[in-house]
């Protein structure tokens, strides 16, 4: 992977836009430990921390707007904020509508969990979030997918028996295997589906990608987003060479 030098960063770090300038970041609220709403009712997790260092970084005042994943890309073109950061994978698909910084989370693993090890993840019911990367890939097996607009949702759905699996990102499911005693278990072998995490933008906000983009370098040069991967996902989490 390409990185930019300390020096060169530097300089794309203090043009461009005037100091201070204000951004809207729009995400989910709902995908622990990306992000979520905390006890005060504010967005909290590792995008939010991350996203305000990068605002730092990048001399940018952010400001943080929740929104449904299932409009989270239409309402960003529309212009009613001006970037995601909510666990957005990166992918073909939706690069042909916005596009994305360099990625702050390494590609990850997607994975299925079921109640039971026989779940028939190819021929059964498998659950998905509306809208990601998972669900487009359950549609192209012999699979029946079940959409749904949150996360939390899949879940349910593969406890009271709606769906025989969940499919999504692994991370995200880790802490649900685990903490469900055996309840959860993992069907098959991780799959691999996207490029990573990164901050979406409109395709005309080239400056703005340019300041993201060296924020995000500088953190990744510095040790600071290994660091900061490792505080929210633990141990094991993969990291930037």
């Amino acid at each position: 992977m390409k990185t930019l030098t300390l020096a060169a960063t530097a300089i794309l770090l203090t043009a461009g836009f005037a100091s201070a300038q204000t951004v809207r970041i729009g995400t989910e609220g709902a995908y622990p430990p990306y992000n979520m709403i905390n006890d005060a009712g504010e967005v909290d997790g590792y995008e939010r921390e991350l996203g305000d260092e990068l605002c730092k970084r990048a001399e940018l005042d952010c400001t943080w707007v929740k929104n449904d994943w299932d409009s989270i890309i239409p309402n960003l073109v529309s212009g009613n904020y001006d970037a995601i950061m909510a666990g957005m994978a990166i992918n073909e698909e939706r690069q042909k509508v916005i596009q994305f910084t360099q990625n702050y989370v390494p590609p990850q693993a997607s994975a299925y969990a079921a109640m039971s090890a026989d779940a028939d993840v190819e021929g059964g019911v498998v659950a998905a979030q509306t809208g990601t990367i998972q669900a487009s890939h359950v549609a192209e097996t012999g699979a029946t997918l079940v959409e749904f607009a949150t996360p939390d949702e899949t879940l349910a759905a593969v406890r009271n028996g709606e769906a025989d699996a969940v499919f999504a990102d692994k991370e995200y499911l880790v802490p649900h295997v685990e903490e469900s005693n055996g309840e959860l278990v993992w069907i098959g072998e991780d799959i691999a589906l996207d490029e990573g995490i990164g901050v979406g933008l409109r395709q005309s906000d080239t400056e703005l990608k340019d300041k993201f983009d060296a924020a995000i370098a500088s953190m990744k040069e510095d040790g600071s987003l290994n660091e900061m991967i490792g505080k929210w996902f633990g141990e094991g989490a993969p990291l930037f060479e």
